[in-house]
């Protein structure tokens, strides 16, 4: 009977932290990460660190200096290849942080190369190597999928134009700064999560002191919901030439302002005259290129030039471009190509064919290609994510509800700049329901005398 229940006292709670461990596994992994699975990694890889170096191919012979030294003054007669320092070593709630000095004769590239062999021999969900300095490299190791179910880390970089979109594979925060990334160019087919990535950027855009411009020539079906934060709203092509017009007529306006007080950019510019960031946010770019008749080739070849102008000059004037298409190549038509070249960004998320992602991606980061190819239709959100300097990433943006993002706009309706050139295409906003006034189902037009 003492046996009985003296298996019954230890059993029953070591069942039960079997089975809430698994449990925690399954349902919320960053708390088993940090009870088990970081502690394990942290210990595995001190023990392992340098036999898993040498076979990896990451140890170097010590300089001639060291050898003798080892020889003479340690009094050892064998002389072992030197593994990179490990120079910290730091644990969060998604996965290991090690930072390695690397000596003479390793590159970082030698490092990424074995990134694969390092995730296996360690036991991690991932290894992701990223230079801090000459001679540094960090490596980022997951624990867990972290896009499996995304959750924003905190705190996130923050800056005038900085909006936090998505979260990267390593556990990072993917940051859009339009300071560095200035225009960008989001594709995705039906259903990829295109549409989220842009709920989410809107959202992050609203809060910021900048002016909005949408155009969506879905007669506005994606964009009219954001009306309260939005400055300006084309909804057709004929609004939409006029909506670029003005633009370039507020672009040079810009460039004599930059004149007048002798500098290149607009922040360098004093914060009394310092006009107003403007981000423009192009729903379906086809829609742009496409035309029915003839007699519409000139307006669309004047919306593309504007467009193409507006990438080349308007960043020092503070303004930023937003595209996003299903598809986006040579195909549309004259002046596509000029157009890809100066967006700089670029996100794709699931495509139905491998020359829409050459076209996102191939120019750039020919690598990412395949990875966008492999994208499974079941994790809408996830994308892969690239700029020029030919590294990228696969990232996927948490879940926004439409209603969500809306909100956010309504309530940072305060923040909503008056540009007097975009004046004219000033949303209506519908009034709420209750509050005694009719809902307008028109964009009013101004009577002529």
């Amino acid at each position: 009977m003492t046996d009985l229940s003296t298996l019954w006292e230890v059993g029953l709670p070591l069942a039960g932290t079997a089975g809430g461990l698994g449990y925690a596994k399954v349902r919320a992994p960053r708390v088993f990460w940090s009870l088990v699975g970081l502690p394990v990694a942290r210990v595995r890889f001190a023990v392992t660190y340098r036999s898993t170096m040498d076979v990896c191919g990451l140890t170097v012979q010590p300089s001639r200096l060291r050898a003798f030294m080892i020889r003479n003054v340690a009094r050892r007669a064998d002389v072992q290849p030197m593994p990179p320092k490990v120079r910290r070593v730091r644990g969060s709630s998604t996965g290991l942080r090690v930072t390695l000095r690397l000596p003479a004769g390793l590159e970082p590239s030698d490092v990424m190369a074995a990134s694969e062999r390092l995730r296996h021999a360690w036991g991690v969900h991932s290894v992701n190597v990223a230079e801090v300095k000459p001679g540094f490299v960090e490596l980022r190791m997951t624990g867990y999928d972290v896009l499996r179910r995304v959750k924003m880390p905190r705190p996130v970089a923050s800056g005038p134009m900085t909006v936090p979109v998505a979260l990267r594979e390593d556990g990072t925060a993917f940051v859009r700064d339009y300071l560095k990334v200035p225009h960008a160019l989001t594709l995705g087919a039906n259903q990829s999560g295109k549409s989220m990535y842009q709920r989410n950027l809107i959202a992050g855009l609203a809060r910021l002191r900048v002016a909005l411009v949408g155009i969506d020539c879905k007669r506005g079906v994606e964009q009219q919901r954001y009306a309260p934060r939005l400055s300006a709203l084309a909804i057709t092509p004929e609004e939409a030439s006029g909506l670029l017009e003005a633009l370039v007529e507020e672009m040079e306006a810009r460039f004599d302002l930059l004149s007048e007080h002798g500098v290149s950019d607009v922040w360098e510019l004093p914060d009394g005259v310092r006009p107003v960031p403007v981000v423009l946010l192009v729903d379906e770019v086809a829609e742009l290129f496409l035309v029915a008749t003839k007699k519409d080739e000139e307006r669309r070849d004047r919306m593309v030039t504007q467009l193409i102008r507006l990438g080349q000059m308007a960043r020092a004037a503070g303004i930023f471009l937003e595209v996003c298409g299903q598809r986006f190549g040579s195909d549309l038509g004259k002046g596509a190509t000029a157009l890809r070249a100066q967006l700089t960004g670029r996100v794709v998320h699931r495509v139905n064919d491998k020359q829409t992602a050459e076209m996102g991606l191939g120019d750039i980061a020919p690598d990412a290609v395949m990875a966008v190819t492999s994208i499974p239709p079941d994790l809408p959100g996830l994308a892969v994510a690239g700029d020029t300097s030919g590294g990228w990433s696969r990232i996927r943006t948490p879940e926004l509800s439409t209603a969500d993002a809306a909100a956010i706009c309504a309530d940072c309706a305060h923040l909503t700049p008056n540009v007097p050139r975009l004046a004219p295409f000033r949303p209506v906003v519908p009034i709420a329901a209750g509050s005694g006034g009719p809902v307008p189902l028109v964009k009013p037009i101004p009577a002529t005398s």
